[in-house]
């Protein structure tokens, strides 16, 4: 298949990767440096998204959030009628809403999981459409990406978008979770690796061992797997939706709010005003950060 990838970020390299194997790939991505290793494994280069999605019988698109989906697709009326749209972009359910109904073959295959994950093909994804025939089309391009036990096909781009906003709530409210926890073992005299050990037994033992290597400092934050910048992007698009909700909405009372994953990107703000935007977002975790000494 003849496939037009838009967005050669960190991640959207690496699901473009696993589409060479079996597709010819066209590739474009506004700092066109970025589009460099994927040429080297055989991907066309574009110079414009235009000329990416000429001929293309399906387009890809892993970009940084729904702003950038508007200006790069909707705007220009970027997608030929008829060619499906996957869009791997992290968007809010009304933002997703929004796109399926400006272009009818669009999907929202959202994916869950860091660098590692995707580069090994086991990620979380969600292939969202009421389209039966185009979710099945897409589940199959897109499972080398996936754990086959973590791809789910659900009947619209909304449920697929909620799917990973809960996912990113999860691991934003945990993270602070664990940088609570690192402070509190730390008044009390007790070690970061002490702290990890004992938390081995709690609901927070997932983030602890996922993050516990830049905690120990084994990894350094820049170029980490999941930026600062990209999960406080996504906490905002989760504050935004419960803010937006109506009154009568199912289960969301008059003034819901999201006072958790409030605290979660307060740190992360604090990170991103010190310059750590682009580093993994565990420099919430780094002793400087919970204002602890070293």
């Amino acid at each position: 298949m003849r496939i037009a990838f838009l967005g050669t970020g960190r991640m959207g390299t690496e699901l473009a990767r696993h589409l060479l194997t079996e597709h010819e790939l066209t590739v474009w991505n506004r700092t066109a440096a970025r589009t460099a290793p994927l040429a080297e494994a055989g991907a066309r280069v574009a110079p414009t998204a235009a000329e990416a999605v000429d001929g293309a019988e399906l387009i890809v698109t892993s970009l940084f959030g729904p702003d950038a989906v508007r200006e790069t697709v909707l705007a220009p009326g970027l997608v030929p009628a008829g060619v499906p749209w996957v869009d791997t972009t992290t968007v809010s359910p009304a933002d997703a809403d929004d796109f399926a109904a400006a272009v009818p073959t669009y999907v929202a295959v959202p994916v869950v999981g860091t660098l590692g994950p995707a580069r090994a093909g086991a990620l979380g994804v969600y292939v969202g459409t009421p389209d039966d025939a185009l979710r099945e089309q897409v589940l199959g391009l897109v499972a080398p990406w996936a754990d086959p036990e973590r791809l789910r096909g659900v009947a619209s781009a909304r449920a697929a978008a909620t799917g990973k906003l809960l996912a990113n709530l999860a691991l934003a409210v945990s993270a602070q979770g664990l940088r609570e926890a690192l402070a509190l073992g730390a008044a009390a005299g007790v070690s970061d690796e002490e702290t990890l050990d004992m938390l081995g037994s709690t609901g927070l033992a997932f983030i602890a061992g996922m993050k516990g290597s830049f905690v120990r400092g084994e990894r350094g934050t820049e170029g980490g797997d999941f930026t600062a910048d990209a999960i406080a992007k996504d906490a905002r698009l989760m504050i935004d939706t419960v803010a937006s909700a109506s009154d009568g909405a199912e289960g969301c009372r008059p003034g819901a709010d999201l006072p958790a994953l409030r605290g979660a990107l307060a740190s992360l703000d604090a990170e991103i005003a010190a310059g750590h935007g682009d580093h993994d977002f565990s420099t919430v975790l780094l002793p400087g950060a919970r204002g602890t000494a070293d």
